[in-house]
């Protein structure tokens, strides 16, 4: 199989649910990996509950921080009505994290870790070592958070948590 110098990932949902978050511990954790990162953001409304995705390119060169629509080799939602919106974006071979939206929130008795149990399950799929991600969630999470989001993380990952 031809694997793509480029990485692309779509991470979507509604303003609250940590769609920025979530792709900015991917970023980083591809770029602890020593990958080139670029990441775009598109805000809808500026409250609670507009429309946000977040667009996270890696690897050893990429040129545009935006994803071509069929190109997403991952879809991560946070919210389906986002999903089906932007599933154009998809590649044919692309896998779309919409049924781990479903184990997420059955599996997590706090809906605030749905973006971390996801960012775990998408770590299954790339070759981004954990000891990266758990580098990128210290990054990014303040110390009094950290240890609930490395819970939901490793829930997403290894289904323990």
């Amino acid at each position: 199989m031809h694997k793509p110098k480029t990485t692309n990932i779509l991470f979507c949902g509604i303003g609250g649910q940590g769609v920025l978050k979530a792709s900015e511990v991917a970023a980083w954790a591809a770029v602890l990996s020593g990958y080139e990162v670029k990441k775009s953001e598109v805000h809808g409304m500026a409250q609670r509950g507009g429309s946000v995705e977040s667009h996270v390119r890696f690897g050893s060169r990429v040129f545009s921080p935006l994803i071509p629509k069929g190109r997403a080799q991952f879809l991560v939602p946070f919210y389906a009505a986002e999903a089906a919106r932007l599933k154009g974006y998809l590649g044919a071979a692309g896998r779309d994290l919409s049924s781990d939206l479903e184990d997420a929130q059955s599996k997590l008795g706090d809906r605030r870790y749905v973006n971390v149990f996801l960012l775990g399950r998408l770590s299954r799929f790339l070759g981004i070592k954990e000891q990266a991600w758990i580098a990128a969630l210290e990054a990014v999470f303040a110390a009094r958070y950290l240890a609930e989001n490395k819970k939901a993380f490793y829930l997403g990952r290894d289904g323990k948590r």
